[in-house]
């Protein structure tokens, strides 16, 4: 059986890609589907390569159980596209900013994240807390628990079909 792969991006890979990254990455670990699924992340910026998730992120993240010290930070790649199934953006600029490096061959998802959102339906992006203060690091996690339970809940009906 395959492996499904999964690319969370951001714009600078601190804050929102690495949370969720880390958020689903825990939620796999917990469904025991860490043979199955592969988690990563990556940004469409250059700035902050090699970098640890922005503080306020990882404290945010361990409040909730989630950490990210072992991430770090990267810039997506032609090969992304050739290594991943599943390319999850936060926002629209991501979307456009990722398409535009998109080869005609990629077969994979490529659309927002929070598609995969239940109970946030004001949502559709998921916004940068960079700027903002505490509150938009946590209402981040909000975000990314709920699509993260669905987007595992439609992988792992996936991999049924797959085993069938």
């Amino acid at each position: 059986m395959s492996k499904i792969s999964v690319l969370f991006v951001c714009l600078g890979n601190i804050c929102r890609s690495p949370t969720a990254h880390g958020v689903f990455e825990t939620m796999v670990s917990q469904a025991g589907l860490e043979n199955k699924i592969v988690v990563d992340s990556c940004g469409t910026g250059d700035w902050h390569i090699g970098h640890s998730p922005d503080e306020r992120s990882a404290k945010a993240a361990l409040t909730r159980g989630y950490d990210l010290n072992h991430l770090r930070s990267r810039q997506i790649t032609p090969n992304d596209f050739n290594q991943f199934d599943y390319i999850l953006v936060m926002d629209e600029q991501n979307l456009t900013d990722v398409k535009a490096l998109c080869p005609k061959s990629f077969s994979g998802q490529l659309e927002l994240f929070l598609n995969y959102a239940n109970n946030f339906s004001d949502y559709t992006e998921v916004p940068d807390p960079y700027y903002g203060g505490a509150s938009g690091f946590d209402n981040v996690i909000d975000l990314v628990e709920d699509a993260s339970q669905s987007l595992l809940t439609a992988l792992q009906s996936k991999l049924e079909i797959q085993h069938l």
